[in-house]
């Protein structure tokens, strides 16, 4: 009872209060929820043409949004939201979020793709893209999830690191210091959707959860599902490795809504 009072607290904290309807405020990263008002029937709502996650909320319907990294503060998004026959329009103020910034000094040999590998790399960009779009129904009838495996959370979701004075892209997920071999459970019940061996993230599987929520479960010595299987909330999917490019035994773990990586711990309530 304790632990499910502390998810639900994680889960308001991170999900901010809204000041009226069309009002609606996160930041980067992070999720909006964006009320819809009371309806017969759930009404969609997309972002960037992104379908998002509708839910029923006592007794009006709330959309929720995830926010991309690369959304600027003090700029707006535009949630366009389908009543049947009628069209209306929210907007969600993106305000500011600082993420920790790393800088590293590596040899130039490890900091890029050697020319061979950039065509793999691109194929497997697109790929993913695909997989994070997907949108199924029905949606999941709660979104708090379990930690997919014990330990300590090593690598915070956001980091943005500087690499010989370039830029990369930010850390899109949180990784988990667990020992090798170490059992990896599904954060919550659904469908695996995806599993393969990457360049990056090594051995990977993804999960559907529903409406635009899905689970990735990163750098995994092996995997114990199969894509089609349907898996209950906590069974185990696979164990903790070395695949891709670690320096470590970790688990990486990434949650996705409305094909946005969003922050985990919203999800996971505190460590």
């Amino acid at each position: 009872m304790r632990r499910s009072l502390l998810l639900l607290a994680a889960l308001l904290l991170a999900l901010p209060a809204l000041p009226a309807p069309d009002k609606p405020t996160a930041a980067p990263g992070q999720v909006a929820r964006v009320r819809l008002g009371a309806a017969d029937s759930a009404p969609q709502a997309y972002l960037d043409t992104q379908r998002l996650m509708v839910r029923r909320e006592g007794g009006e319907w709330v959309a929720l949004a995830g926010i991309p990294l690369s959304a600027k503060a003090g700029s707006s998004l535009k949630v366009d939201v389908n009543y049947g026959a009628k069209r209306e329009a929210r907007r969600i103020a993106v305000i500011a979020k600082k993420y920790l910034t790393q800088y590293l000094s590596v040899p130039a040999d490890q900091a890029d793709l050697p020319p061979e590998l950039v065509s793999r790399y691109q194929r497997e960009r697109e790929h993913f893209a695909q997989v994070r779009s997907m949108f199924t129904d029905p949606g999941p009838d709660e979104i708090a999830m379990q930690q997919p495996v014990a330990g300590r959370r090593s690598g915070t979701f956001g980091l943005r690191r500087i690499i010989n004075g370039v830029a990369r892209s930010p850390h899109s997920g949180l990784d988990i210091a667990a020992p090798e071999g170490a059992p990896v459970a599904a954060a919550r019940a659904g469908r695996v959707v995806d599993a393969g061996e990457y360049l990056f993230l090594g051995r990977t599987l993804v999960m559907d959860h529903g409406q635009g929520l899905l689970t990735l479960y990163a750098h995994l010595n092996a995997i114990h599902v199969a894509v089609g299987d349907t898996v209950a909330a906590g069974a185990t999917i696979g164990e903790v490795g070395t695949t891709g490019r670690v320096t470590g035994a970790h688990l990486h773990f990434s949650v996705y809504l409305n094909a946005v990586s969003v922050d985990p711990a919203i999800f996971l309530g505190p460590e």
